[in-house]
């Protein structure tokens, strides 16, 4: 079962989003290391994601008034850091101490990361609805665990390969090349948090 839910964990990282991007970039910028403490912060806010749609709390926020105001409230927060990240590049200070770009403090990486994972709380919503199929499959309460144990591991080990692919690149990247990277993720941030405003809510 620990497998299952490693591999089906690794299925999901396919779909590159915001904070495997967040974490290439701080790691073309700062270091492994740096982006490390980052993926710490994404796997602390995945691992209680997790555990409050097993516990069933999913339920209290599957109303459609509560999840407008957090896709909006995960879509300011994406604007906001891709916003933050472009201008930083050309020395304005909005929010500096939101700008992906702007801190090798690993402290300040594992906020970050917290923040921007945290900007998508509906993803309780999806691990409620995963867990509740697992559950009809014949899957027990402590089997349903041990796969999401699994999955969470998947984000661990595939984020840790981002953050060694961006190391990578801060090697052989020349400083325009990282400060070019910083403005892209910064409008890649943007279009997600654009993408999210305008998804219909259910």
């Amino acid at each position: 079962m620990l497998l299952k839910g490693f591999k089906f964990g690794m299925l999901l990282q396919i779909a590159v989003g915001p904070v495997c991007i967040f974490i290439f970039q701080m790691a073309s910028v700062n270091g492994f290391f740096i982006g490390e403490t980052g993926v710490l912060g994404v796997t602390l806010v995945d691992g209680i994601y997790i555990i409050v749609a097993i516990i069933g709390i999913a339920s209290m926020i599957d109303k459609k008034n509560i999840k407008l105001s957090l896709k909006i409230f995960g879509a300011a927060i994406l604007f906001v850091f891709g916003l933050s990240t472009i201008l930083s590049q050309f020395g304005f200070g909005f929010i500096p101490g939101l700008s992906i770009s702007g801190g090798s403090n690993s402290n300040n990486v594992f906020l970050k990361a917290v923040i921007l994972t945290a900007s998508n709380p509906l993803t309780i919503l999806f691990w409620a609805g995963i867990f509740s199929t697992k559950i009809t499959e014949g899957l027990s309460k402590q089997d349903i665990k041990i796969f999401g144990f699994g999955a969470l591991m998947s984000t661990i080990f595939f984020l840790t390969l981002i953050a060694l692919a961006g190391s990578i690149a801060k090697t052989f990247f020349p400083a325009v090349a990282i400060q070019i990277l910083n403005v892209l993720v910064g409008i890649v941030l943007i279009y997600f948090g654009v993408k999210m405003a305008l998804r219909k809510t259910t």
